[in-house]
């Protein structure tokens, strides 16, 4: 094991409840199995296996007990390690929140976070039920108070960027004007990554964390994407929908990672739907699953 490796702490984390859509949690266990081998400490956040009972919706939050218990076992897991930096394995977005708190203080509020995502997750309860949509606003100290007082150091606005971010609604428009966010849509980045390079050298951070929303993802070019469920044809045109293609996706995290310390990177709303499709109908064959007689 080498000292990078030992000083990262992988988290695997389930979570399907801030999106309420159990298939993240099957799309977040494939993540966890087509990504690289590691070395060194790994955690799990335990999360209930989706069933067939509705979530409640607790003070305008779908899931709301649920979600901040595991919030909370994300915490308790980071800090048992204290590690220098973190791999996050989702689920959907919140799963992030946790994370990124605790990095923002492991460096004292000096943490520059690139949003890599078509949407600015900024909403509140009173805006949105859904709490993967709330995640970056709690992030900086906005947004439902038990989750925003959950983060002891808010991120500096001026340390937050958005890449490959899309349409928004009026409301998540002047929050990213009052606070001052930065983007960048998939448009600007799509031949150079010098808008993100920019903004990073104007934080004068040294150490980068990166949420890596996959619905930043063209959807007709990666299928396994929220957008692209084929069971729900044309319901989602009227939302924004992530433009970019994975080779530029990957180029601009090379460029901004050859100019920072990237001290963690959480990656996200995996919806694999094409393999849940084929693991649904393997359980209903005949000899290996439900079909089978004893």
């Amino acid at each position: 094991m080498n000292d990078k490796d030992s000083k990262t702490l992988r988290l695997f984390f389930p979570q399907w409840q801030g999106g309420n859509n159990p298939p993240y949690h099957f799309g977040a266990q494939l993540l966890e199995w087509l990504a690289p081998d590691h070395d060194g400490p790994r955690e799990e956040v335990a999360v209930a296996l989706p069933d067939d009972a509705p979530l409640p919706l607790e003070d305008g939050i779908v899931g709301r007990s649920a979600l901040f218990e595991q919030y909370l076992e994300a915490r308790r897991l980071i800090e048992r390690h204290q590690p220098d930096r973190l791999v996050v394995l989702g689920g959907d977005c919140l799963v992030d929140l946790a994370p990124f708190a605790y990095l923002n203080e492991r460096y004292d509020g000096e943490l520059a976070v690139l949003w890599v995502d078509a949407h600015p997750d900024v909403m509140t309860p009173a805006d949105y039920g859904h709490a993967h949509a709330h995640v970056l606003g709690n992030l900086l100290g906005q947004g439902d108070r038990q989750f925003a007082d959950g983060v002891q150091r808010p991120l500096k606005p001026s340390h937050v960027m958005y890449a490959g971010l899309r349409g928004t609604s009026a409301g998540e428009a002047d929050f990213i004007r009052r606070f001052g966010l930065q983007a960048a849509g998939p448009e600007a980045l799509a031949t150079s990554s010098q808008p993100v390079l920019d903004w990073f050298k104007s934080t004068g951070a040294r150490h980068l964390a990166i949420h890596l929303d996959l619905d930043v993802l063209d959807p007709g070019q990666f299928r396994a994407l929220l957008f692209a469920n084929p069971q729900t044809p044309g319901v989602w045109d009227q939302v924004p929908q992530g433009r970019m293609s994975i080779a530029q996706v990957v180029r601009v995290l090379a460029d901004v990672a050859a100019v920072a310390d990237v001290v963690g990177i959480g990656i996200a709303e995996h919806l694999p739907w094409d393999a849940l499709e084929l693991k649904n109908m393997l359980a209903r064959l005949p000899l290996i699953g439900s079909g089978s007689k004893d």
